[in-house]
């Protein structure tokens, strides 16, 4: 004899923004939040814990965050004087 499996509801507390850019991407996929759950759950009962590796930053990895976002605001500075510089060349050349 097989059992059915029953249903409960649950409630979540879930940033707003987030849901809505999960639920339109589910809905691409033909899925709608509430499978995509009940799919997490499972993997996390067939893996026996989250159905993927979960690393605390090392402190070289930190390291090395903290200078990548560094060097890309660098470059976005000098993106930034760039453009303004050839801001100022299009007004003189106007004159």
């Amino acid at each position: 004899m097989q059992t059915k499996d029953i249903k409960v509801q649950t409630s979540l507390r879930i940033d707003k923004n987030s849901l809505s850019d999960a639920k339109e991407i589910l809905n691409e996929v033909g899925m709608n939040f509430s499978e995509a759950v009940n799919i997490f759950t499972k993997m996390i009962v067939k893996h026996k814990g989250l159905p993927f590796e979960v690393k605390i930053p090392s402190n070289e990895t930190n390291d090395l965050t903290q200078k990548l976002y560094s060097a890309l605001e660098e470059v976005a500075q000098i993106e930034n004087r760039e453009k303004k510089a050839t801001r100022a060349r299009d007004f003189l050349n106007e004159l």
